[in-house]
């Protein structure tokens, strides 16, 4: 009978099924919040609209590429007609089969209400199988109105692939360092497209003027960097208006121009659609394989369409790459094959070059404009791509600034701006020519899509199986082969994103091993609500003015960090919240169902809980008072609790109103059960007058003296270097400093 006395308080505890209880209306709300998260339906004009803007913001890295595919694939010139033809070849199937058909058709359906990117497909399969790391989330986080997922079958292939991926820890780890791996090379991605893109397009002055030192292009490459990055702090919304028309410009003329080129010097290289001519380029020798590693710059930015997915419905994305993008990219690629046909020797410029005389410097300024417009896209998703890292515990705490009130997912990071621009000068500067640095890109990062999302097809979709062998063969056949013909080019600057990628890795592995271990250390360390009590008398607790907010990672129990303040100073605030804020693998939660409350103990003990929930892409903005939100959703509670006549609700203690003393001195001003609504709001009002206290846990995790190296110098160096430079939780959540209080514990690992 104790524990279903038990059982049922528990399912009172939660705020929102007594908001339901007490309102019905409830279930109306909750069904207007679902429609907004689900994508709408727009009109034909809308939709032209957003596929025009869309140009502007997911396309420019992919749109660029004409600019330096053709000499990174014959950097030594060509010795061969039939090499262009075999090449041209190889391009257009690869942008059909890749971004077209894969990306554009098929993976912009795996978003997550919305939103792109690698760790979008993680959150998917974190709600849709038990595969987070952090096992922090509780059943009332599936009664979010962003929370969807599906219920299996426990006989189908669905329902045995889930319970494979959560049979072992070791599993979840695997996939948990497939998704970094992709987020890592998805960095570096960030910081090598706007050196080669605006590398390239710099370029262009020496056309005219063949005499001019490649120093003065690297210095005019490095000015427009500086620029680029200085500016990233006004965000992508304030002139994302002027980036569309450019970008349609920009594939207008280079579409134009190809037609122009393929009419003007060679139509025959239309027989590039015939792909026998791959067949007869690989049949060449070992050379041309090599030349992958050019061709494949022109499928480079896809993986970025897709991180930049949040802004734009998935149909606009689709109109504006099959109506614009697509047809313009291969007659601008058809367009200088035909130029080179005729002017074997001149592919190292062939891109500028093959424009007419009279629009070259227009063009060079579209180029460099377009390139510009490239490297915001990709810096972009960078930041977007931390941002989502951050939230799931995979990257130190670093500043996030909100740069739109219209767009949920524009933001900037000071940070990791600054380490970006640095990163791109070093590579502009120390590779110095555009073919070095497109020997830099690799493909690891598609692999890790496709990777991905065969449990996607499988657990979300519900494909059938020969449906999912179909699209990871055909995936894993083109991006294998890009991959063993990178491989042999490491020594050439392959090396550059693997080192980037490495770093990176090692970064954000270590953290959110840290991460793990606090919260392991948390949860063996929590302590009963009974000790508490049974502490209270022999300690002489009391209750002191006021309202404190004990932080910690715990979405249920009490924290030791609680029970380690109170040993050494044996009081505690007349009002004590136990604040948990976790992340869960959602885009966003909505602001009306952000915290969760309840009761901790009697009425009189005023100990209550509150689990503030964020999405992945959700904010801490500057004009956020977190404490003000804390404080008005315990009224809230307050409120909604006192009008069911005879609530009591426990979470780890049954209290028994019987007893004639409680362990914890109840504060003198109110007297618990006997009082009204009234009295506690005004009890509660009274508390936050005297003060608030913010009880942040410091808590040092390092290695045991028996550890390894490898995990000493992780946990002892790594990682605490990590945490000196990392943002503190009380600046993101704006607490101010004289109210802060930081309790201080060591964990060993």
């Amino acid at each position: 009978m104790a524990t279903e006395s038990i059982d049922e308080e528990c399912s009172k505890g939660n705020m929102w099924v007594l908001d339901q209880k007490l309102d019905q209306s409830m279930d109306e709300e909750a069904g207007r919040l679902r429609n907004m998260y689900r994508e709408k339906k727009f009109s034909a004009l809308l939709l032209s609209r957003l596929a025009f803007q869309s140009l502007g913001v997911v396309f420019g890295d992919l749109g660029t590429s004409p600019l330096y595919v053709f000499y990174n694939t014959f950097p030594h010139g060509v010795h061969d007609p039939e090499d262009v033809i075999g090449a041209l070849s190889l391009i257009i199937y690869s942008l059909t089969l890749v971004p077209l058909l894969k990306y554009v058709f098929i993976v912009l359906r795996a978003n997550d209400a919305g939103q792109g990117g690698t760790f979008a497909l993680y959150s998917l399969l974190c709600r849709h199988a038990k595969v987070n790391t952090i096992p922090n989330q509780h059943r009332t986080d599936e009664e979010l109105t962003t929370y969807s997922r599906q219920t299996f079958d426990e006989k189908s292939l669905a329902a045995k692939v889930k319970r494979w991926l959560e049979a072992h820890s070791y599993k979840k780890n695997a996939l948990l360092i497939l998704v970094l791996v992709g987020t890592c090379m998805a960095i570096g991605d960030g910081i090598l497209t706007p050196a080669i893109s605006v590398l390239s397009a710099a370029g262009g002055i020496k056309v005219d003027y063949p005499a001019m030192s490649n120093d003065v292009v690297i210095l005019v490459a490095v000015v427009i960097l500086v620029a680029l990055f200085s500016m990233q702090h006004y965000g992508t919304d304030k002139v994302g208006w002027l980036f569309a028309p450019i970008v349609l410009i920009w594939f207008l003329f280079i579409g134009s121009i190809g037609a122009f080129n393929i009419w003007k010097y060679d139509h025959s290289v239309l027989k590039a659609f015939n792909p026998v001519y791959i067949y007869r380029y690989f049949k060449r020798g070992k050379t041309n394989w090599t030349s992958l590693g050019g061709i494949m710059l022109s499928i480079t930015g896809t993986e970025a369409l897709f991180a930049d997915l949040c802004h734009f419905p998935v149909l606009a994305i689709q109109i504006a790459f099959t109506f614009v993008v697509f047809p313009c990219l291969l007659l601008a690629y058809t367009g200088q094959a035909a130029y080179i046909m005729k002017n074997q020797g001149q592919v190292v410029d062939a891109f500028y070059r093959s424009i007419p005389d009279g629009v070259h410097w227009p063009m060079f300024i579209v180029a460099t404009a377009a390139a510009i417009v490239a490297s915001q896209a990709t810096i972009s998703a960078t930041f977007s791509i931390i941002k989502q890292a951050l939230a799931l515990g995979c990257f130190p705490r670093v500043k996030v600034v909100h740069t739109s009130k219209k767009f949920l997912g524009q933001i900037y990071i000071p940070d990791i701006n600054w380490i970006l621009m640095v990163l791109c000068i070093a590579v502009t500067a120390g590779f110095k020519n555009q073919n070095q640095i497109g020997n830099a890109y690799v493909v690891i990062v598609m692999l890790v899509t496709t990777f991905l999302m065969i449990p996607i097809m499988l657990l979300v979709w519900r494909s059938h199986w020969i449906l999912v062998v179909i699209f990871t063969g055909l995936s894993l056949l083109v991006e294998l082969t890009y991959f063993s013909a990178v491989l042999f080019k490491v020594d050439q600057g392959g090396w550059v994103p693997l080192v980037i990628a490495g770093t990176c890795l090692i970064i954000m592995y270590v953290w959110h091993y840290g991460t793990v271990k606090r919260y392991e250390f948390e949860v063996h360390g929590r302590v009963s609500m009974a000790w508490i009590l049974g502490l209270g008398p022999g300690l002489g607790l009391v209750r002191v003015p006021g309202i404190g907010f004990v932080y910690t990672e715990l979405a249920s129990g009490v924290p030791h960090i609680f029970s380690h303040f109170i040993t050494n100073l044996p009081a505690i605030h007349s009002v004590v919240a136990f604040v948990c804020v976790k992340y869960l693998p959602v885009y966003t939660v909505p602001t009306d169902e952000r915290f969760l409350v309840k009761r901790i103990g009697p009425k009189s003990f005023h100990i209550f809980r509150c689990v503030a929930r964020y999405g992945y892409k959700d904010v801490h903005r500057k004009d956020d008072d977190f404490e003000k939100m804390l404080y008005d959703s315990i009224l809230v509670f307050v409120r909604l609790e006192s009008m069911m006549e005879g609530y009591s609700d426990s979470e780890e203690y049954t209290y028994n109103g019987s007893s004639s003393q409680d362990s914890i001195v109840p504060a003198r001003t109110y007297s618990g059960g006997g009082g009204t609504i009234g009295d506690e709001v005004e009890f509660l009002n009274r508390c936050k007058e005297a003060g608030v206290v913010h009880i942040l846990g410091n808590t040092n995790v390092k290695a045991r003296r028996d550890s390894g190296l490898i995990k000493r110098i992780a946990i002892d160096y790594v990682y605490a270097f990590l945490r000196r430079i990392c943002r503190e939780n009380s600046v993101i959540f704006n607490v101010p400093h004289e109210s802060l209080l930081n309790v201080g514990q060591i964990f060993y690992v």
